[in-house]
């Protein structure tokens, strides 16, 4: 018989629009037979392989579990079908659950009836329900109640259970942040869709908080993005604790004690940069990182050709777009010199321009509630072997 840590268990690994390919070639990298699905990657696997894609995942805002799944049309046939669910292997008796609960297309549509049932059906399985809390609409503070997804979609019901707790992208380092910070997931994904080999100089000249070249460096020593946090996972009755303890003690031995290449990152904000040195210290990277205060217009570069990879400001988060135009037209002709090749976050294609240079859109996602792309243009793609 399989253990709980052998069992196959259905999983979904969810990521921002637009990044479903890349998060597919991660989770497979990982070990999983992941294929695309909206909004991200579904997997089978086991227990073992839920803690490893919590630990792993650069890409993935949160895993859920899939714990139930099967066809209904009555509230009653809800709630007993709901009893069936072995509960007990998930939620501890003293926990706290949230509730987000959607339908579409189905006999049952009413969100508020669809929970109490479940509920209903929880209750006559465990022997001390745990208490529901109201939901968080702010994800940035998801609170100590574990969440419990409940789908209808034509007539079938699919109840799964977030084993990330925290956003993913919380990965325990930035505490200091500048104006307007990207999402560490979102810096990973330019990264892996701007196809950034780890061996090659990246410099941002525009590195806010640092996200960026930090994300590079996690990436380039090898370094699991989820070794500094805690996951819901830790908090399930059938935890394996010893199998999550080996786990990680083996993400600490493939750690290499040093980025191979040059990482760089400036900012004009003498608070940026201090937000970055920060940063970089509380996520272990701090000695692979040269940090400046510096304007665009005098940005260290790299000698060797190499990677500029940035989230430039586009002024629908911190002022009109017109002050920006310099900017961007600054940043093009350090592009242009044809030694660096160019990855950056954009939202408005008229700033855009004034790189003066045709650029690739490489994906359209959002950061923040915006609809944004990431680009690539500029130099040849520099590879390990040139910057070796």
């Amino acid at each position: 018989m399989a253990t709980n840590a052998q069992a196959r268990l259905a999983g979904f690994a969810v990521s921002a629009p637009g990044l479903e390919p890349w998060l597919t070639t991660e989770l497979k990298v990982i070990g999983l037979d992941a294929r695309e699905d909206s909004g991200g990657a579904t997997f089978e696997g086991t227990l073992e392989d839920v803690y490893r894609t919590n630990l792993w995942s650069r890409l993935s805002s949160r895993i859920v579990v899939r714990i139930a799944s099967f066809r209904v049309r009555a509230l009653g046939e809800l709630a007993r079908r709901s009893a069936t669910v072995p509960w007990e292997e998930w939620l501890a008796p003293d926990s706290a659950v949230q509730l987000r609960v959607s339908a579409r297309k189905s006999r049952l549509y009413h969100t508020g009836a669809i929970a109490e049932r479940v509920m209903e059906g929880m209750a006559k399985r465990v022997r001390t329900q745990p208490r529901v809390v109201a939901s968080v609409e702010d994800e940035e503070q998801p609170g100590e109640a574990t969440l419990l997804l409940i789908r209808l979609a034509h007539d079938v019901c699919t109840i799964s259970l977030d084993s990330s707790g925290a956003l993913l992208h919380r990965r325990g380092y930035r505490q200091a942040v500048a104006r307007a910070p990207m999402r560490e997931t979102l810096a990973a994904a330019m990264l892996a869709a701007g196809g950034w080999p780890a061996g090659t100089p990246l410099n941002d000249p525009l590195c806010g908080s640092g996200t960026i070249p930090i994300e590079a460096a996690l990436k380039a020593r090898d370094i699991a993005p989820g070794l500094g946090r805690a996951f819901a996972f830790e908090h399930w009755p059938r935890h394996q604790a010893g199998r999550w303890q080996t786990l990680r003690d083996e993400a600490r031995a493939r750690i290499r004690p040093a980025a191979p290449a040059h990482i760089a990152g400036s900012d004009r904000d003498s608070g940026a940069i201090a937000a970055s040195r920060e940063n970089a210290v509380r996520a272990g990277v701090a000695a692979d990182i040269e940090f400046s205060e510096a304007p665009l217009s005098r940005a260290p570069m790299s000698g060797a050709p190499g990677w500029i990879v940035t989230n430039p400001p586009y002024g629908v988060r911190v002022g009109e777009s017109a002050p920006l135009r310099d900017l961007y037209a600054t940043l093009g002709r350090i592009v242009r010199d044809g030694r660096h090749h160019l990855v950056m976050l954009s939202a408005d294609a008229n700033l855009e321009r004034q790189l003066g240079m045709p650029l690739q859109t490489l994906v359209a996602t959002r950061n923040g509630g915006l609809a944004v792309r990431i680009l690539s243009g500029g130099g040849p793609r520099p590879s390990n072997s040139e910057s070796r």
